[in-house]
């Protein structure tokens, strides 16, 4: 009977030998790594018509010293951008206080003293500071007490530059399309081979293109020269200033008191009063600012429909009559011919998805987007509400908005039919927003230290000791139990 237990007996012994050979491997003896915890990092975007705060969070150990970064949170600043409150600058630092506290909220508490808290304004700012560097130096110190106030690591407000902005909004755009780097699906970082896209940013008071090139720039001040995840950049970058959707809204407006007495922009039974002291304070309306006015009277002004006039009135606000450069956009500043595919979001989104979506008109190659613009500017007041009645704030200023993106692009950019038809207009890429403040995140990671990776206890020494005893035992058993059937084997042979 024990002679037919031991064939039995055998495979289920080597099957426990097996496992436990396998458990003594699988278990360390000395400290393994653990994963690296969440670092955060907040960022407040002072554009020129509104603040947004946003949370990013980013793994503790870096790819090629740049973080993982993701957007945690987000959140909008009630009211206008800081540089609206020049004249009362507290303000400034009180809009911030609602979203401040949803960051104490979305930070875990244990990492309030560790995560960095940065404000960076844009052209609002650039342009108050042309006018009154007093003011603005008021509105950042007021920014700056209410920020010191929370538990932060608070590293200071600050106005970008045109460049940063520009830059920093490239930077987000690829990120976010994966063109630095992406988690493949064998488990790891991987760069792919796709190129960068283009980013052209339309904001309220500039407008910024910037891309890739592999040339050098004719004009250094256009070149920046960026490394991330281990990879080299050139990208070619330049920012308008008083090129913003709003601003030029504003020097439409100046031009036409000056020149026509109504606005050919306007759709026609669209009239409105205009405070002469709104037009003319700002720096992008100064060539047009009469000597003597009365900055506190109110003009009356009619919208006549008038495509034509319109597109007269825009193109004064290009001049291309002189270039240092071998080529130039406009105003003299060099830009090499655009390559590849472009990505335009902010105001560039908002006014091409008014055309394709609310007016439902075809807008995928330039002809089609001017058409779409004339067709627009042709519209009256009357005609526009009836087919977009939820659009009452901005819908007076959709056709000298459109006008100005079709000759932006067209004149000013120089993209021909084949260039335009890699543009994608979007607000979001994989599914956040896209703009500056990524992009700024992303690169301020760099000057923060990476954690030392943590470690734990894999097991005891004991523990250890016990399996290798059990896989001892079990390994003689196995041994004694195929002895026995050797000797068995031959017994029966010689029988």
């Amino acid at each position: 009977m024990a002679g037919k237990l031991v064939p039995l007996l055998l495979p289920l012994l080597l099957a426990a030998l097996g496992l436990a050979g396998l458990l003594l491997l699988c278990v360390p003896t000395r400290d393994v790594r653990e994963p690296p915890a969440l670092k955060y990092g907040i960022v407040l975007d002072a554009g020129s018509s509104h603040t947004s705060m946003f949370v990013y969070k980013w793994p503790a150990d870096k790819e090629n010293d740049t973080g993982i970064v993701g957007q945690h949170s987000s959140c909008d600043v009630q009211g206008g951008g800081i540089s609206s409150y020049a004249d009362d600058p507290s303000r400034a630092g009180q809009s911030l206080v609602k979203c401040l506290e949803q960051a104490l909220r979305d930070v875990p508490k244990d990492k309030h003293a560790n995560t960095p808290l940065y404000l960076g304004a844009t052209a609002g700012m650039r342009l108050l500071n042309l006018t009154s560097p007093e003011a603005t130096t008021r509105v950042l110190e007021a920014v700056t007490q209410t920020l010191m106030q929370y538990p932060f690591d608070f590293r200071g407000a600050r106005i970008l530059s045109g460049q940063d902005e520009g830059v920093f909004g490239w930077v987000t755009a690829n990120y976010l399309l994966e063109n630095f780097i992406k988690y493949g699906w064998v488990g790891r970082w991987i760069r792919p081979r796709k190129g960068t896209l283009g980013a052209m940013d339309l904001g309220g008071a500039s407008t910024q293109i910037t891309f890739e090139t592999t040339s050098p720039s004719e004009d250094p001040a256009t070149e920046v020269h960026l490394r991330l995840y281990g990879q080299h950049y050139r990208v070619y970058t330049h920012s308008f200033l008083c090129y913003g959707r709003d601003q030029v809204l504003q020097r439409l407006l100046a031009r036409t008191l000056q020149t026509h007495g109504f606005h050919p922009c306007w759709p026609k039974g669209y009239s409105t009063q205009v405070l002469l002291q709104e037009v003319f304070r700002s720096p992008c309306t100064a060539a047009q600012r009469p000597q003597m006015f009365n900055s506190s009277a109110h003009v009356s002004l009619s919208g006549t429909s008038n495509p034509s006039l319109c597109r007269g009135l825009v193109s004064g606000l290009f001049n291309f009559s002189s270039c240092p450069f071998s080529r130039c956009s406009f105003n003299g500043v060099f830009q090499p011919p655009v390559t590849g595919n472009f990505f335009g979001f902010s105001a560039f989104y908002y006014t091409v998805d008014f055309l394709r979506t609310v007016m439902g008109l075809p807008v995928a190659t330039l002809q089609q987007l001017e058409t779409a613009t004339e067709f627009i500017c042709n519209q009256t007041w009357a005609e526009l509400q009836a087919q977009a009645p939820r659009q009452q704030t901005r819908l007076a200023d959709y056709c000298a908005v459109a006008m100005f993106v079709q000759q932006l692009l067209s004149r000013g950019y120089g993209f021909d039919e084949r260039s335009f038809s890699g543009v994608a207009f979007q607000k979001k890429a994989e599914g956040t927003a896209v703009g500056w403040a990524l992009g700024y995140m992303l690169n301020l990671t760099n000057l923060i230290p990476a954690d030392q990776p943590g470690f734990r206890k894999g097991s005891h020494f004991s523990s250890w000791v016990v399996l290798l005893l059990l896989f001892a035992v079990l390994l003689l058993a196995a041994l004694v139990l195929l002895l026995r059937q050797v000797r068995s084997a031959k017994s029966s042979g010689a029988l």
